[in-house]
């Protein structure tokens, strides 16, 4: 795989739903429980924080994954240091260095932005995106318990977190 990395473009919209859709319909590995228009999804591209960091995987010309990062708290001040990442990666492509590649981008651009931790919720019942933050510095800081409801089953949810 020739992967490459760069921002995310309003255009890209139709191709991040290539990639999140499936794994939403997967019902196994986000808590997102709908699909995504690619109408909704450019809004959220145009949309996105300033302060944010949105880098794609490509192969070729092909999306391949993403990361998100933006900042956990727009009410107070008081957490303009933290930032909250998703990362999704196209699943027949799983376990081929897409999240590495995603990571050193995303977190070399956080850096940059100010950030100085970054936290996100895992499904407890996805050992490998635990798998992939732990091999990336995250660390579990606690569980939240029944804490979403997927097709009428709960699911935990781990919190982790990264120091910068």
């Amino acid at each position: 795989m020739d992967l490459s990395i760069r921002d995310v473009e309003a255009a890209d919209a139709a191709a991040v739903c290539a990639v999140i859709n499936p794994i939403i319909e997967a019902r196994a590995y986000t808590v997102f429980d709908a699909p995504f228009t690619v109408e909704a999804e450019r809004e959220y591209i145009v949309r996105f924080p300033s302060r944010g960091v949105w880098k794609l995987a490509l192969d070729g010309e092909r999306v391949v994954g993403f990361q998100v990062l933006e900042p956990l708290a727009t009410y107070t001040r008081a957490l303009d240091h933290v930032g909250s990442m998703g990362t999704y990666v196209d699943l027949s492509l799983r376990r081929q260095g897409v999240a590495k590649a995603l990571f050193a981008a995303t977190l070399a651009a956080a850096r940059s932005k100010g950030y100085e931790k970054i936290f996100t919720f895992v499904r407890a019942d996805n050992p490998a995106a635990l798998a992939a933050y732990r091999a990336h510095g995250f660390e579990t800081i606690g569980t939240a318990r029944r804490h979403a409801r997927i097709d009428g089953c709960y699911v935990d949810e781990l919190l982790i977190e990264r120091q910068l």
